[in-house]
C-alpha cells in the first residue's frame, strides 16, 4: 500500500537560453509548494545541465518535455527529447579529452555527481529520457539534539591523558582554507 500519493509536473518547451531560466524557475516553485526546498538548488542545477545538452545536441528540433515525480521518498526529474542519440558521459579524470579550461563536456558527470543515481533510455524510435534521482526523505529538517556535555571525573578519578590536550593544528586554519564551491542539498 502506498502512504503518499505520487505527486507529478510536467513542463513542454523548446529548450533555448531563455526558456531553460523559466523552467529552472519552475522546478523551484514546484519543489517550494511541495516543501522540498533542500532540493531546488540540485534540481535545478540538474534540469539546466540537461537542457543545456538539448540546446547543444538534440536533432531534428529543440522541443523537450521535463517531467519531475515525487514518489514517496525520491524525486525524478526527466527530460525527454526527440533525438534517438544517446548522450556519451565524457571521462572528466582524462584531461587528455577536455581542456582544464573547457566550458563544455562535463555536464552529465556533474549530474552524476550530485545525484543519488542518473540514466539515458530510449522513447520508441524518435527519442530519448535522461532523468537523474534525489532523495526526498532525507529533506525533512532533523530535531536538534541537545548538546551533552562531558562529565568531568571526581578529583579521585584519574583523567584521561589528552582530556585537556589542545587539539593538533591540521591544514589552513578556518580563516585561510581555500574557498571551494559547494552544492547545498
Amino acid at each position: 500500500m502506498i502512504s503518499n500519493p505520487s505527486r507529478h509536473c510536467t513542463v513542454e518547451l523548446q529548450a533555448l537560453p531563455s526558456r531553460i531560466g523559466q523552467v529552472r524557475r519552475i522546478v523551484s516553485a514546484q519543489l517550494r509548494y511541495w516543501h522540498l526546498d533542500p532540493l531546488i538548488d540540485r534540481a535545478a542545477l540538474g534540469v539546466t545541465e540537461l537542457l543545456s545538452n538539448v540546446h547543444r545536441h538534440a536533432q531534428p528540433d529543440k522541443s523537450c518535455t521535463v517531467e519531475m515525480e515525487l514518489l514517496l521518498d525520491r524525486l525524478t526529474v526527466s527530460v525527454r527529447d526527440h533525438d534517438p542519440r544517446l548522450p556519451v558521459v565524457d571521462d572528466v579524470a582524462d584531461a587528455a579529452d577536455i581542456a582544464p579550461l573547457a566550458t563544455c563536456g562535463r555536464g552529465l558527470a556533474m549530474v552524476a555527481a550530485m545525484s543519488e543515481s542518473w540514466g539515458v533510455r530510449p522513447d520508441g524510435d524518435q527519442g530519448k529520457v535522461v532523468w537523474f534521482t534525489l532523495p526526498a526523505a532525507s529533506t525533512a529538517k532533523p530535531q536538534q539534539q541537545p548538546v551533552r556535555r562531558p562529565r568531568r571525573p571526581a578529583a579521585d578519578t584519574p583523567a584521561h591523558p589528552f582530556a585537556e590536550a589542545e587539539p593538533a593544528a591540521c591544514g589552513p586554519s578556518p580563516a585561510h582554507a581555500p574557498a571551494r564551491s559547494v552544492v547545498a542539498g
